[in-house]
């Protein structure tokens, strides 16, 4: 699919030669002249990338790109800036941009960033197991629910579980859809050696269904009657 970008810059001579480039590469692209614009657009459309210049009438771009990372946006952000003290350049990535260009530059250097940051964003993350509107990260291990950024009738939530419930979530996030049996999820979740009662699967998924459903959402932990219990739609 084609990438779409947003760009917002106020030198409209550049904005559009920088518009022409990326057109010509393929790309499509969405154009703002000020921040509060450049602001809309990146809510309403939720772009592949942005390519926000650091002084913009009405909303910097350092703002712009704070407000888009308190809404929960991913987007990758590169700020295009004159300004090339050390402390700019942390301004800029601590109010969290990817990366920053200084002007003047070469369109064949902001092309190659470009490519570089759309590339990291579409390599899948092993550390993260996702399904539907939930997500694990293995490595953090937190949990969340919902959808980020932009409107939605369940906005991202993180989700607090235990240990156990964890490991449970994880273990029928490895593989959607496959019904696991009671035994299976026994021996992979509490170990060949547990002696205590099979119902405690039961307990289990019912704490885990009230944490991921607490708002009203669907039920993706289900149950195989007679046989044990899948994540699936």
């Amino acid at each position: 699919m084609t990438a779409h970008i947003l760009l917002v810059e106020d030198e409209v001579k550049l904005a559009r030669f920088v518009e022409l480039e990326l057109s010509s590469e393929g790309y499509r692209v969405s154009v703002a002249h000020d921040g509060m614009s450049g602001l809309a657009i990146a809510r309403e459309s939720e772009p592949d990338l942005a390519i926000l210049d650091w002084m913009l009438p009405g909303l910097t771009g350092v703002e712009l790109c704070r407000r888009l990372r308190a809404t929960g946006s991913t987007v990758p952000v590169i700020l295009l800036t004159a300004r090339d003290e050390v402390s700019d350049r942390v301004a800029g990535l601590d109010a969290g941009a990817d990366d920053y260009v200084v002007k003047p530059f070469s369109i064949e250097e902001l092309l190659a960033r470009i490519r570089a940051h759309l590339r990291r964003a579409q390599e899948p993350d092993a550390d993260v197991l996702q399904f539907e509107d939930l997500s694990l990260n293995r490595r953090t291990r937190e949990v969340f629910r919902g959808k980020r950024g932009g409107a939605s009738l369940f906005p991202e939530r993180a989700i607090e579980l235990t240990a156990k419930e964890f490991d449970l979530l994880e273990y029928l996030l490895t593989h959607p859809r496959q019904v696991f049996t009671r035994d299976q999820i026994l021996q992979h979740v509490w170990g060949y050696d547990f002696m205590g009662d099979s119902n405690i699967i039961e307990v289990y998924v019912r704490y885990l269904r009230l944490k991921l459903e607490e708002n009203g959402e669907k039920r993706l932990v289900h149950t195989v009657r007679g046989v044990g219990y899948a994540l699936r739609e």
